[in-house]
């Protein structure tokens, strides 16, 4: 067995053990997220990643919250990426039933090493990744001037492959499972806070622009540790890469 695919093994491990418990507390909920990715060279090393990424419930149709995300990206070798970066997070509510007068607001800081390796013709991704969050708290009145604090460790398998190549035009397609597990005293009752299945098929018009269409199966564990949300998630994503010989 390959070590990406021991890790899957233990990835599904967890996430089935998780999931085998308090079946009674799950809500079912389907959600679209559509994102705008960017990708600005600044040289063959480093990059500039960007993304705007909106997310609402479907029925009902209700703002789920908006993200906006940047981070700096250095290729230290073939094998090798690395990555810093900062996100902030408006939610507006995580029951589409519930409808409040104000939206939480994150800031959030990342670092991830990211381990890339080719076996036959299919690209395997193994991002570890490392999060600060700083959330702003509330209480039944609103918004309060103090924040939580908590980390967040995330590891994400991930295999790309070409299914169909003509000149500049491409069809990729991908399959990733990501875990992610929280740390901190606000946290104690969901260390464990999701599982990500994720596929899609992404059509490359040419190599700097790309739409991609996917589905997430999302499983997390509320704060409360005994209550689970169980998403089923429509992704829609434009990738868009900056030549900077056109500029």
């Amino acid at each position: 067995m390959s070590r990406s695919s021991k890790l899957l093994f233990i990835i599904l491990f967890v996430f089935q053990t998780v999931t085998g418990q308090n079946q009674r507390n799950i809500d079912h909920q389907t959600l679209t997220w559509i994102r705008y990715y960017n990708i600005f060279p600044l040289s063959e090393k480093w990059a500039i990643h960007s993304e705007f990424d909106n997310r609402s419930f479907v029925n009902p149709v209700h703002e789920n919250l908006f993200v906006i995300r940047s981070q700096a990206r250095y290729r230290a070798t073939k094998m090798i990426d690395l990555g810093a970066g900062f996100a902030f997070f408006s939610v507006n509510t995580q029951n589409p039933n519930i409808d409040p007068d104000y939206s939480v607001p994150e800031y959030r800081a990342q670092q991830d090493v990211t381990l890339i390796n080719d076996i036959a013709k299919i690209t395997f991704h193994n991002r570890f990744q490392l999060e600060e969050r700083f959330i702003q708290k509330t209480d039944k009145n609103g918004l309060l001037d103090k924040f939580s604090f908590a980390y967040r460790f995330r590891y994400r398998l991930q295999s790309m492959f070409t299914i169909w190549e003509k000149e500049e035009r491409s069809i990729k397609g991908t399959i990733s499972d990501e875990v992610l597990f929280n740390f901190g005293k606000d946290n104690r009752r969901n260390t464990f806070d999701q599982n990500r299945f994720y596929v899609a098929l992404r059509y490359h018009f040419n190599p700097n622009l790309g739409l991609e269409l996917g589905y997430i199966k999302n499983f997390q564990r509320r704060a409360s540790g005994v209550d689970f949300y169980d998403r089923d998630i429509i992704r829609f994503t434009v990738y868009h890469r900056i030549n900077r010989k056109k500029l």
